[in-house]
């Protein structure tokens, strides 16, 4: 079976290595007693070529080299040790593993075949206490030696400032996966997702950035696979140096690397950066009934947090069924190696953090000097990119939005609450809603954060579609096999009709203006904005507001049915942002007064141009008020990099459902204004109308009007 010898090799660097003559495997584990490296044929998945006993331990790490081996060989490792469960060890050689460096994985898990995937007897007497001894070969991907050479042919990165940048939140494959424009081999592919048609639409939309749902390697759920669906969104993560092997349309054998280098290239030479959402809080591996792929079998005491009074189970902060032990130092090694691998070897631009709370907890907790952070803010690689914090996670004092140290912007969750409020037309929403509009300086005004430190998002890939957050009251994820009982419990009343398509004129203008109203907010809003992928074409999953395993048409793109009028407004809302650098600063708005009376950088007003006071603020009397930003000596620099400078802007914001008269307010020196904006109107083409001080301008019911000085 050997055709190769196996030499000492080196512990460092971990993974395989490969240097042009043969590769280095390294692998990390405490308290294994041996580590056997298997090789497979990549004809033959399940046929093991040779099998060598690795034989070098050095500072925790089992390496050897073998020479003569090439790209695109298929390893894998059987690891042996202590099976003893009820101290939190579930060793196992007759399950092969995957390498937690793996740059590649090939194949598919095969659930309904076999239950050779778990490292117990499924079923048998002893449950997870026993020791099953069938092969997993048959039903296991293989990882992949991956020659990590490509021609960036000068790569730059774009590095937008984050006060000029718009996310875009999308998934690989439903992005392009029902797209006419792309070719039919690369729908749904890293490959699509930069073809022609598909870049075009991305830079005529505005958007700074690219936020890509999960791209590492991720496990299919078994349940899921079970009931004909899978884990589409991904979170399921099991390779964080893997990228997803579905999204390829080159092969499996390496090339999914090379093409995710090439999707990364065209990005940036569109101008666009690439954000991933990574999975770091937990593995796919499950809890202690939960399959035996990789670290659970490598090391599991020391990969996972473990209930120290019964380690036989998982301490689970994650709802997921374990959590990675980031206080052990090697496990953030794993975490800190893949963060850089991505930066530099596959040239991303940053990183959105799931359930980041877990990675800043210490032992007591969750803490924001947390060695999880210290080590990324010294890194000279990590400290240089954007990292963005979901602030929560499921365990204790989850919920940490505003604690994340300088550095880090965070998902905003109350923003969206109070936006979504705001335009429900409820009541006593408005002093929350001015301080969402201009930053959460609440949250993030201090420690020497900035607005940017707020990422403000509506929608989100876990929720509604920004069409569907206006069109239902409730949730209808019965496709999902549930019962109906995952997601968001109920969606609260947007008084736009039944629920779903109507034929209703009247419902569908109001459900339409809804939709501009919560654009409008979140592109005009202080701070970073993010749009949900496809709300700008008004894509629908007919209320189903949990499509994490709707792989299939209900959560693709539907490119065919596009909503133009919305898609023109998203366009012209975008550019707006862009050319002027008093909707998107740098610094808080701190209300310090500027020429003319009664005027400041930022000011508040009643419908009737009066400033706003304490009781106007907290009567409840009314939902309609207009707020003044100054523009006066804030430059920027357009998308072709010319200076810009501003003016000022006033904007009318009307929640009720009745029209309201604004009053301009009086000045010296603020007296003309032309009209930019309507909600009211279908797209932002709003003819240009100027209008004066102490003059009335009357504004719809749920709408919102831009006003900029004119000269």
């Amino acid at each position: 079976m050997r055709t190769h010898n196996i030499w000492p090799g080196q512990p460092y660097p971990l993974g395989a290595t490969w240097d042009g003559d043969g590769v280095n495997f390294a692998l990390f584990s405490v308290h294994a007693s041996g580590v056997d490296l298997c090789l497979y044929d990549s004809h033959e998945p399940a046929r093991e070529t040779a099998r060598y006993p690795l034989p070098e331990y050095t500072n925790q790490v089992w390496h050897g080299y073998v020479p003569g081996l090439r790209p695109g060989q298929l390893y894998g490792f059987r690891v042996h040790g202590p099976h003893r469960p009820l101290q939190g060890h579930w060793f196992n050689p007759n399950k092969v593993l995957l390498d937690p460096y793996a740059r590649a994985i090939a194949g598919t898990w095969q659930w309904k075949d076999s239950d050779s995937l778990f490292g117990y007897t499924v079923g048998g007497p002893e449950g997870d206490l026993s020791l099953d001894r069938e092969d997993s070969a048959p039903h296991q991907p293989k990882c992949v030696v991956v020659d990590p050479a490509f021609d960036w042919e000068g790569d730059r990165p774009p590095r937008t400032p984050l006060a000029e940048s718009v996310l875009y939140e999308v998934h690989v494959k439903g992005f392009t996966a029902r797209h006419p424009q792309v070719p039919a081999a690369l729908r749904g592919t890293y490959a699509g997702l930069v073809s022609a048609p598909v870049i075009d639409h991305l830079r005529a939309l505005g958007v700074t950035a690219v936020e890509l749902l999960p791209v590492h390697q991720a496990v299919p759920d078994r349940n899921l696979a079970e009931r004909g669906l899978t884990n589409y969104w991904g979170y399921q993560s099991i390779g964080f140096f893997a990228p997803e092997a579905r999204y390829a349309s080159a092969g499996v054998g390496g090339q999914q690397v090379a093409e995710f280098k090439h999707m990364v290239k065209a990005l940036h030479r569109a101008g666009l950066e690439v954000i991933l959402d990574v999975v770091y809080n937990h593995t796919g591996e499950g809890n202690h009934l939960g399959p035996l792929l990789s670290f659970k079998g490598i090391d599991n005491a020391s990969y996972y947090r473990l209930v120290m009074s019964d380690p036989r189970y998982y301490h689970d902060v994650t709802g997921t069924g374990n959590t990675l032990n980031v206080v052990e130092p090697n496990v953030l090694q794993l975490i800190t190696d893949s963060l850089r691998y991505w930066v530099q070897e596959m040239h991303v631009d940053g990183f959105r953090f799931d359930l980041a709370t877990a990675l800043g907890r210490e032992t007591n907790g969750f803490d924001p000097r947390a060695a999880f952070f210290d080590i990324v803010r010294q890194d000279p690689v990590l400290a240089s990119v954007k990292l963005f914090a979901e602030p929560w996670d499921v365990g204790e004092h989850g919920y940490q939005l505003g604690n994340f140290p300088p550095g880090w912007n965070e998902w905003n969750g109350r923003y969206r609450d109070v936006v979504r409020d705001y335009w429900r037309s409820a009541e006593g929403t408005l002093g929350a809603f001015a301080g969402a509009f201009t930053g959460s300086h609440g949250l993030f005004g201090s420690r020497g954060r900035q607005p940017t430190a707020s990422l403000n998002f509506v929608t989100a890939h876990d929720g509604f579609t920004l069409r569907d957050l206006v069109s239902y009251n409730e949730k209808h994820n019965d496709a999902n096999g549930e019962g109906n009982q995952d997601g968001e419990s109920h969606n609260r009343s947007w008084n736009c009709g039944a629920e779903g398509p109507t034929d209703d004129p009247a419902v569908t203008r109001l459900r339409s203006r809804q939709q501009r109203n919560l654009l409008a907010t979140l592109l005009l809003s202080q701070g970073v904005p993010m749009l949900l992928g496809g709300d700008e074409l008004g894509r629908t999953q007919k209320g189903n507001n949990n499509a994490y395993c709707q792989d299939n048409d209900l959560s693709w793109f539907d490119w065919e049915n596009v909503d133009t009028d919305l898609l023109t407004f998203a366009q012209r809302l975008i550019a707006l942002r862009r050319a002027h650098p008093v909707l998107r600063q740098r610094s808080f708005l701190r209300g310090r007064a500027v020429r003319g009376l009664g005027f400041r950088d930022i000011d508040w007003f009643t419908p009737e141009g009066e400033e706003m006071t304490q009781a106007h603020w907290t009567s409840g009397a009314t939902q309609a008020l207009a707020v003044f930003l100054d523009g006066h000596g804030i430059s920027g620099l357009d998308p072709k990099g010319q200076r810009l400078t501003d003016k000022g802007f006033y904007l009318l914001f009307n929640a009720s459902p009745a029209p309201v008269t604004f009053t301009l307010p009086a000045s010296d020196w603020l007296v003309r204004w032309e009209k930019v904006l309507d909600t009211s109107e279908a797209t932002a083409a709003t003819e240009l109308r100027v209008v004066h001080a102490e003059e009335e301008i009357t504004l719809a019911g749920h709408a919102l009007a831009v006003l900029r000085q004119a000269p």
